[in-house]
């Protein structure tokens, strides 16, 4: 089993280390990590440090650091418009997203999204959504973590508007002939899908997102739902990207 992944604000610069906090919990008292065993710290940021601990104490490790290395950031730039679904589907796609590499996911106000993220409920909808896409990147021992754009959510004018600025935009439709599998990639840039909400993306969205220079394309012939479209999306541009 491959060591465990804590995340840190800054990557450790000597030879020894304290992780405290709720890292520092999660690994002494939930994970019981005693000494001698190895763990991961990652700043997030691509940073990563190899470490075997050497004390455990209450709510804390003391760690030996034993390699340092960086990862460059993915490229192209991979990023999800995830229709703001009910439920719990949506904290689902975020967290499935972030498993297999999402490099950034913009909660975006469908018009067909049932759940409004407005006022209080929607700045803790959007922390919540952060949680969880830091929670599965630890678990997926990943060295960058994803961001969650929007002020809480992006409006489709907004979301119109960082499809024309990506180098290809795509937008999951089950009425497309265009196939995901098939389309055209960059090599570099940002690669940004839009993955609407349980109704689906309505004809007026569509039009706008096309005018914006978006494609429509397809998966296959099923229809997924919200929740597991945009991670099936991620795992056909992972494999034709190199990224698997």
């Amino acid at each position: 089993m491959s060591a465990p992944l804590f995340l840190v604000d800054e990557l450790p610069s000597g030879e020894s280390y304290t992780l405290g906090g709720a890292e520092g919990h999660h690994a002494a008292t939930v994970q019981r990590l005693r000494v001698g065993e190895r763990l991961l710290l990652a700043d997030g940021r691509g940073g990563l440090a190899d470490a075997v601990v050497t004390a455990v104490g209450k709510g804390a490790l003391d760690v030996a650091i034993t390699s340092r290395a960086y990862d460059a950031e993915p490229a192209p730039r991979l990023t999800v418009a995830q229709g703001i679904a009910k439920g719990d589907r949506g904290e689902l796609a975020v967290q499935a997203m972030t498993e297999v590499g999402v490099d950034e996911i913009l909660p975006w106000a469908a018009a067909r999204s049932v759940a409004q993220w407005r006022g209080d409920r929607g700045a803790k909808s959007r922390e919540k959504w952060a949680a969880v896409a830091r929670e599965a990147a630890k678990q997926a021992r990943r060295t960058w973590l994803p961001e969650v754009g929007g002020d809480p959510d992006v409006s489709t004018k907004q979301l119109a508007q960082r499809l024309s600025a990506a180098a290809a935009a795509y937008v999951l439709h089950e009425e497309a002939t265009e196939r995901l599998a098939t389309a055209e990639l960059p090599d570099s840039g940002e690669i940004v899908l839009v993955v609407g909400p349980e109704g689906g993306i309505d004809a007026a969205e569509v039009a706008v997102f096309t005018a914006a220079g978006a494609v429509p394309v397809r998966l296959g012939s099923t229809v997924l739902r919200t929740s597991t479209a945009g991670v099936a999306a991620l795992s056909v541009l992972s494999a034709r990207l190199n990224r698997w």
